[in-house]
Order: C-alpha cells, then sequence, then structure tokens
C-alpha cells in the first residue's frame, strides 16, 4: 500500500486519494444502511466515479462484495 505496509484483506481499511494516512471514517452503504469504520492506508480509487475503495473485510461488513460498487457516504470521525 502507498503507507509502506503489506495489503490485508482481514483489515478494515480503505483508500482514498486525499485523506490522509491514518483517518479514520464511517463509511455508510446507502442501499442497506449498514456501516463501517474503517482506517485510510493507501491511495485511491484511481476511477473518477469512486471515492474509496475498500478492503475486502470492510466490504464484506458492507454486504457489497457481490455488486463491487455501491454509493457511500463517508465521514470522517478522527484525523491522525
Amino acid at each position: 500500500m502507498a503507507n509502506g505496509q503489506p495489503y490485508r484483506k482481514r483489515k478494515l481499511t480503505a483508500a482514498h486519494n486525499t485523506l490522509p494516512f491514518g483517518t479514520k471514517v464511517k463509511v455508510k452503504n446507502q442501499e442497506n444502511g449498514r456501516t463501517v469504520k474503517v482506517k485510510i492506508t493507501d491511495r485511491g480509487p484511481h476511477s473518477r466515479n469512486r471515492i474509496l475503495d475498500l478492503s475486502l473485510a470492510a466490504a464484506r461488513r458492507l454486504d457489497m462484495v457481490q455488486s463491487g460498487v455501491v454509493p457511500v457516504t463517508i465521514k470522517v470521525i478522527r484525523r491522525p
């Protein structure tokens, strides 16, 4: 990952283009209301249509693994 650590799919992490590494955010799946708290550990996504890339563990918590892309809202809950 861009922060120098290896990617761990079982950790609750995410990639964002501008938020500082270590920032904790609450992500809400707008389709089903599920939420997860993740730590920003990487840069991305590299697509204009997305604001966040989630680890597999975080995607599972939001029940979005099958769909792959869902509308979400994010809220910063703690800066590093």
